[in-house]
């Protein structure tokens, strides 16, 4: 493929930067659906054995973590359960954005399609081992069986997953310099305050940088500086800001014009998530300071795509109950904070996966999409 000419002195507008994107896009479309034609096969029985084996150790070093979280149960009794509700609706929302985010990117597929395919890929994703590219490849299956072209669901999907993750892992810079400060809060009304002005800024500083090329451009200045002292003696990087601003049009040809709903949905998405967090803490009682929850709440995230146990299962539980503790939440607190929290935000999935698979086969049948 030629590479794009560089822009001229005239900016150009966000409109006609996705105009060429999406004419770019179109052209590399049938390139990424032949790379990913193939995406749905789970591999060698080698290659499973393998990852088995990998689940295990892991799970047996997270054993004494994980059990202490799971037996937890047994002080349900001690929450305040008029919070439970209030955490299923909060994870329905969160699963809400996600499905407005990828039916964006997915060019408006039927919700129905949007819905049953991401609760079933995201159910396997957190019960199979490397259960992230199982995941992605059953939504993948899903989509093309419900008659959604193979590269415009790669596509779709790869957008939608790099927007998600590029959000959470921009959080704990948000909330760094109240850390730094120190004296922060302790009660959870200003935890929430914190939590929705650090959400506000993240989608302003995402719109700036998908509309603008002055923010993009000196992100990647800086990048660039930073590898090139990092590595004197590797060949000098000089064209990151150009390379940034093209895979940012790239990304906006695949959201379209509706690309500020799309980010404000990806942001929603981990607002909800983290607001379940909260929750659970308030259902325990404790008044931890939220700016160190926030940060828990993005490692136990971060930890969740380690890919050697299902959905990060283990050390989710063992990270946030640190960090948690860390926060200023009781050791007693956390365990249960963090069981009650993973109960809604881990478990509660699995069931409605499971629905959504039964829907989709009910809709479509058992047969597979022509490879």
């Amino acid at each position: 493929m030629s590479e794009p000419t560089e822009a001229t002195s005239k900016p150009a507008s966000i409109g006609d930067r996705v105009e060429r994107a999406i004419e770019d896009h179109a052209n590399a479309e049938r390139e990424i659906a032949r790379g990913e034609a193939d995406a749905g096969r789970t591999g060698s029985l080698a290659r499973i054995a393998f990852w088995l084996a990998v689940t295990g150790i892991s799970l047996y070093l997270v054993a004494p973590s994980l059990i202490d979280v799971l037996g937890s149960w047994r002080d349900l009794s001690q929450l305040a359960l008029a919070w439970f509700p209030a955490m299923a609706a909060l994870q329905l929302a969160a699963l809400a954005c996600l499905w407005v985010l990828q039916r964006i990117a997915l060019k408006r597929a039927a919700w129905p399609d949007v819905i049953n395919s991401q609760l079933a890929g995201n159910a396997l994703a957190k019960i199979a081992p490397g259960g992230g590219a199982l995941g992605a490849a059953l939504q993948y299956r899903m989509l093309v069986q419900a008659g959604i072209e193979r590269g415009r669901a790669v596509a779709g999907l790869t957008a939608a997953n790099l927007l998600t993750f590029a959000v959470v892992l921009a959080l704990p810079v948000l909330v760094a310099p109240a850390v730094i400060r120190g004296g922060v809060p302790r009660s959870l009304v200003e935890g929430t305050l914190i939590g929705l002005v650090a959400f506000g800024v993240l989608v302003a500083a995402g719109v700036a940088v998908l509309a603008l090329d002055g923010p993009l451009a000196w992100i990647g200045r800086v990048v660039q500086r930073i590898r090139n002292r990092l590595r004197r003696h590797a060949p000098p990087l000089t064209r990151l800001p150009q390379r940034l601003m093209r895979e940012r049009d790239r990304l906006l040809a695949i959201l379209g014009p509706r690309w500020k709903r799309a980010l404000l949905s990806a942001a929603g998405r981990w607002a909800f998530d983290y607001a379940t967090l909260l929750a659970a803490l308030a259902a325990v009682g404790s008044h931890p300071r939220p700016a160190l929850v926030l940060l828990a709440f993005c490692a136990a995230q971060v930890l969740a795509q380690i890919p050697i146990t299902p959905g990060g299962l283990g050390f989710v539980e063992a990270g946030l109950t640190a960090t948690l503790a860390l926060a200023g939440v009781a050791a007693g607190d956390a365990v249960l904070a963090t069981f009650t929290y993973r109960l809604f935000s881990y478990w509660l999935p699995l069931p409605l996966g499971l629905a959504g698979a039964t829907l989709h086969r009910r809709r479509y049948g058992r047969e597979a999409p022509e490879s």
